[in-house]
């Protein structure tokens, strides 16, 4: 997870809603195999989107307290946020290119 934030329950309300660039926020568990799969299209976007694009991934067994906040109930579910907002959301394992796009609508950039 050399690009992305681990953040939890502790760190969430600074790392994530308090962040001056936009946030993508991956909620996932160890045990889940398509959160492993999508992990894939997060690294290589982070890579490509430093210093634009904060990457951020909350594991929902060891932070219940956000996952329950923004009702998380299928995993991955991507949750993109900016100045501490709630822009869009995307469920389920989503591709590189697909992913790309949907940041360009939610954080308008090229």
């Amino acid at each position: 997870m050399s690009g992305i934030l681990l953040v939890t329950d502790d760190t969430f309300e600074d790392e994530v809603i308090r962040s001056r660039l936009p946030v993508v926020v991956d909620f996932y568990a160890d045990w889940s195999l398509p959160s492993r799969a999508a992990e894939v299209s997060l690294e290589s976007l982070s890579e490509s989107l430093i210093g634009r694009v904060k990457f951020a991934k909350v594991n929902v067994n060891d932070s219940a307290t956000v996952a329950n906040s923004f009702g998380i109930h299928t995993i991955p579910t991507y949750v993109f946020l900016d100045e501490g907002r709630e822009k869009g959301r995307e469920v389920g394992i989503v591709g590189p290119r697909e992913l790309r796009s949907i940041l360009q609508k939610h954080f308008s950039f090229e």
